[in-house]
């Protein structure tokens, strides 16, 4: 498998002191794609640093802080992407969100149309999935009276595979030649 591919696939942190040497080599002349293969990251990536260097300098390159985006912001990135036929990677730069997440809201907007951007999603385990069932306790004497029917029943199961297992356990002592054990 290519490494690229691998450096691609994982989320791998670059320093800032790594990128401004990477932006530098590509500066001073040298080819991204032999960076990539050299550093085993990908050449978008790179081009990308080279960019935000291009625009910000050194800032560009220092880890933006997460931003929350409201369905507002959301539309208008989506927009400018769409209607205004700009580049993803120049919209990327322009409003600091990252390629991934605005892949998602393009396409969820050419699927479902900008309303698929203002509908509340919930975040995290649906309640039903974390709740657990409450214990139904008998009320009445034949609820009772089931309940332990029940018990008993499965005590009863029990205590069947346990002696066909302390059986099958004898059987095959007797056949190895040994004495069945008191345990």
């Amino acid at each position: 498998m290519d490494k690229n591919f691998w450096g691609s696939l994982f989320m791998v942190k670059h320093t800032f002191e790594e990128k401004l040497d990477i932006v530098s080599q590509v500066k001073n002349g040298k080819p991204i794609l032999r960076i990539s293969r050299e550093r085993h990251i990908g050449e978008r990536m790179i081009l990308e640093w080279v960019r935000k260097y291009n625009l910000y300098g050194e800032n560009g390159l220092l880890k933006q802080p997460n931003i929350r985006a409201t369905p507002d912001f959301k539309e208008e990135v989506v927009r400018t992407v769409i209607e205004k036929e700009v580049s993803l990677g120049q919209v990327v730069l322009q409003y600091g969100v990252s390629r991934t997440a605005l892949e998602r809201w393009v396409k969820s907007v050419r699927v479902e149309g900008y309303g698929a951007l203002h509908q509340q999603k919930n975040r995290g385990r649906s309640t039903k999935v974390m709740k657990r069932s409450k214990k139904h306790e008998p009320e009445t004497e034949l609820e009772k009276l089931q309940a332990e029917n029940a018990r008993l029943r499965a005590e009863v199961a029990l205590l069947k595979k346990v002696t066909a297992l302390v059986k099958e356990r004898e059987a095959r002592e007797r056949m190895s030649g040994q004495k069945p054990s008191k345990n």
